[in-house]
């Protein structure tokens, strides 16, 4: 994992015409926007981090974000997605693995919650893989891409587990 660059725009920008990226991961950013954000971490709520190929390190395998970072509560929200050349890999279990150790021992939260859309049964996999436990089913609870309201589950992880 390593952070965001801009020389990471064009990557972004393929990765999200992905029917899949498109409606489990709309940004209404554009390319350079999500990649700019997604770089700085000065405002204390967010850490990203662009999955990259160990080769090849200018070669985005995927993205995670540990996002909704409440230091009061000492808890905060997963997010990820992988690029359709490298999905079925372990990229995003692998990934998810070092962002929830980095969550726990470097941001020193108590707790991870993460979120997918009922239908997204890869996301699921990813969260159960990583000890994520099903926490419940959220009844219509998010508006993906394609407009319609979904499903969630929501998993968690806690410092504990």
């Amino acid at each position: 994992m390593r952070l965001w660059t801009l020389s990471d725009v064009e990557q972004v920008a393929d990765v999200s015409r992905d029917p899949l990226i498109a409606l489990w991961n709309p940004t209404a950013a554009s390319a350079e926007e999500w990649c700019a954000r997604r770089a700085d971490w000065s405002d204390g709520t967010h850490a990203s981090w662009a999955v990259a190929d160990p080769d090849e390190p200018a070669t985005v395998l995927g993205s995670l974000s540990l996002f909704n970072i409440d230091n009061d509560q000492r808890d905060a929200e997963m997010g990820f997605w992988v690029a359709p050349a490298h999905r079925r890999r372990g990229v995003a279990t692998r990934g998810l693995r070092a962002a929830t150790t980095y969550a726990f021992e470097v941001v020193e939260l108590h707790r991870i919650v993460l979120y997918h859309a009922v239908d997204n049964a890869g996301s699921c996999a990813v969260a159960r893989a990583n000890d994520y436990a099903l926490e419940g089913v959220h009844r219509m609870s998010h508006r993906y891409g394609d407009g319609r309201w979904h499903d969630e589950h929501s998993h968690a992880r806690l410092r504990e587990d």
